[in-house]
């Protein structure tokens, strides 16, 4: 559907603590690309 809508990209993000979920969306496509941070206010 991304594709047929002219979508070049999609990014998603994901706790690194699930493997299980890195998998799935390896086996989609997905290549793992960036590190991030967050900070609790």
């Amino acid at each position: 559907e991304a594709r047929r809508r002219g979508c070049a990209l999609v990014q998603l993000t994901t706790d690194k603590q699930r493997a299980d979920a890195h998998r799935f969306y390896q086996r989609l496509g997905f290549t793992a690309s960036h590190e991030g941070f967050k900070m609790a206010l």
